[in-house]
């Protein structure tokens, strides 16, 4: 990404000088994935009792009784009682695992499809129009969500089943979980359920970036004065609750179509 240097003016015993400041000094590739991942580590590790609720909430998903009688304060009191405070934690270390080359898999080929994309001759000839903007966001975005997690697949499913495990404790660990899916299930079982988080994942990257980039652009074009920082927290705000909203609508509406094809 390119910075202009911003011009200013001096006044002096001489007159006026104009002052050329250089664009501020920018961060590699390699810095600005690691500290995204660095970042998302940190915002999980936060959230992860939030994570560790909605998983055993999902699973409870098939048992209506039990879901009626549960709340989120009765449930939380029941793994501190049961499993101890440290279990709001389990499976956050895949997590983090998961994290780190998910970030990075997501924003390399975002920025790789985005560049194939610009290349079609269609879109190519309009490089100007806000609709073919938005189409190389959107289908990028998408590609790259899908590539992330088709990637790092086998340590989201390992996160998912650490955290789900309540009284019992079937898997040890990453590697233990892994060995053991990968020895009863065989090496597909590594990636049950991809088809539909590609479902779910796709469109909301997809939506994620479209926003993030089309908010971002249209802000800068009015506002050029504004902190880059605010701009991308705001932004970047924005377009996680787009992409979340429309992510939660598409999983309702697979569990109906599962609910309706089950005998």
């Amino acid at each position: 990404m390119q910075m202009e240097a911003r011009v200013g003016m001096a006044v002096d015993g001489g007159g006026v000088r104009k002052l050329v400041q250089p664009p501020p000094k920018q961060i590699g590739t390699v810095s600005q994935l690691l500290a995204g991942g660095v970042a998302g580590a940190f915002s999980k590790t936060c959230t992860a009792p939030l994570a560790r609720l909605t998983i055993l909430f999902q699973g409870m998903h098939s048992n209506v009784a039990a879901l009626r009688k549960v709340s989120i304060w009765n449930e939380a009191s029941r793994i501190i009682h049961e499993e101890g405070f440290r279990a709001f934690w389990k499976g956050n270390l895949v997590t983090i695992a998961h994290r780190l080359p998910y970030s990075s898999v997501n924003f390399y080929s975002y920025e790789h499809y985005k560049k194939l994309l610009k290349m079609v001759p269609r879109l190519q000839s309009h490089r100007d129009n806000v609709s073919a903007d938005l189409c190389v966001h959107f289908v990028g975005g998408g590609m790259a969500g899908i590539t992330a997690a088709t990637s790092t697949y086998p340590l989201d499913l390992v996160r998912t089943r650490l955290a789900a495990q309540t009284n019992f404790t079937y898997y040890r660990g990453i590697w233990h979980a892994l060995h053991t899916i990968s020895k009863e299930e065989g090496i597909f079982g590594l990636y049950k359920g991809l088809g539909t988080t590609l479902l779910t994942v796709g469109p909301s990257i997809a939506i994620s970036f479209s926003v993030y980039e089309t908010l971002r652009s249209y802000w800068q074009s009015n506002r050029s004065d504004d902190s880059p920082v605010v701009i991308s927290l705001a932004c970047g705000s924005l377009s996680g609750i787009a992409s979340s909203t429309e992510k939660e609508s598409l999983v309702q509406e697979l569990h109906q179509v599962s609910n309706q094809t089950d005998p």
